[in-house]
């Protein structure tokens, strides 16, 4: 009994033509470093039989769904900044949505499991061959996979039982749950709190549990400190500025009504674009094994 919206209009970061010109050079470089750097030391990791520790198991893990995270927005984005109309068909629109909630999910969860890691290293040294075998490595990529699965199926189907029967433009350079159910011609309230209590507590009680591991970590060394974890010590920082790129903007734009406040598409670029080309700097420039591992590759 209504028409039903076949297609929304993307309307990017910038509608000025110079502006368009600037961002396409800048987000393909930088594309080109999340590809470049990620599948570098995935093939590093893979090759190298001294980089066989649960540590760079879930690097190598992360790495990969960095590049997933990246591809499902960056292409499109690339494209719609050289085209004159920047249409996006409603199921592309759906999809783009489910996987990029599926892959953000599982590196959210991943993300967790990696610093448990790092506790396990310092905190418990004795035990860490015994807790976090190749098995239990396994079962804890698999779970962080299965929970990003879920999370996004509930989104997507929160999202496509809404009726969009007029506005079809997106204030945005990709699609997500915010923008796109603030085009909904019903009342959103109680969907929208229920996908913010989906997303934003997840984003949330995960940043959480990082920030404990890490406050154990630091009073840990703290009590005895040695050069091993002084070299720990590197490594967790490194890992705490990747967390806090990833985790405090997908807080900011989740965890709270879509509806009352305006589209953050500048912030989203932080956590879909900046994040994942950090990654690769962070995790060879600041690791030694890394560098001499891919010197000798």
């Amino acid at each position: 009994n209504f028409s039903r919206v076949t297609e929304f209009i993307l309307l990017g970061l910038s509608d000025t033509k110079e502006l368009q010109v600037l961002f396409f050079t800048f987000f393909f470089l930088a594309y080109a470093m999340v590809l470049l750097g990620n599948l570098l030391i995935i093939v590093t990791v893979r090759t190298d039989p001294k980089l066989s520790s649960p540590m760079y198991f879930l690097l190598c893990n992360l790495s990969f769904l960095d590049i997933c995270c990246t591809s499902v927005t960056s292409p499109r984005m690339l494209v719609d900044l050289l085209s004159q109309t920047k249409a996006i068909a409603f199921e592309h629109c759906i999809a783009q949505l489910f996987f990029l909630h599926f892959v953000g999910a599982s590196e959210m969860f991943l993300l967790t499991v990696m610093a448990y890691d790092r506790y396990t290293a310092i905190c418990k040294p004795l035990h860490y061959t015994a807790i976090m075998s190749r098995q239990a490595c396994w079962v804890l990529v698999s779970a962080c996979w299965a929970g990003g699965f879920l999370h996004s199926i509930v989104q997507t189907l929160l999202t496509i039982q809404l009726p969009f029967c007029g506005p079809n433009t997106i204030d945005n350079y990709f699609c997500d749950v915010p923008p796109v159910i603030r085009l909904a011609c019903t009342d959103i309230y109680v969907t929208e709190w229920l996908m913010a209590s989906n997303s934003g507590l997840i984003s949330l009680v995960c940043f959480l549990v990082l920030v404990t591991s890490y406050t154990f970590i630091l009073a840990t060394i703290r009590v005895r400190f040695t050069e091993g974890h002084w070299k720990a010590l590197s490594t967790c920082a490194s890992h705490v500025m990747v967390v806090t790129f990833f985790f405090v903007p997908c807080i900011f734009i989740y965890l709270r009504p879509f509806s009352t406040f305006p589209s953050d598409k500048h912030i989203c670029v932080i956590y879909t674009v900046f994040s994942p080309v950090m990654n690769p700097l962070i995790y060879t420039l600041r690791n030694n094994e890394m560098k001499a591992s891919m010197r000798k590759l």
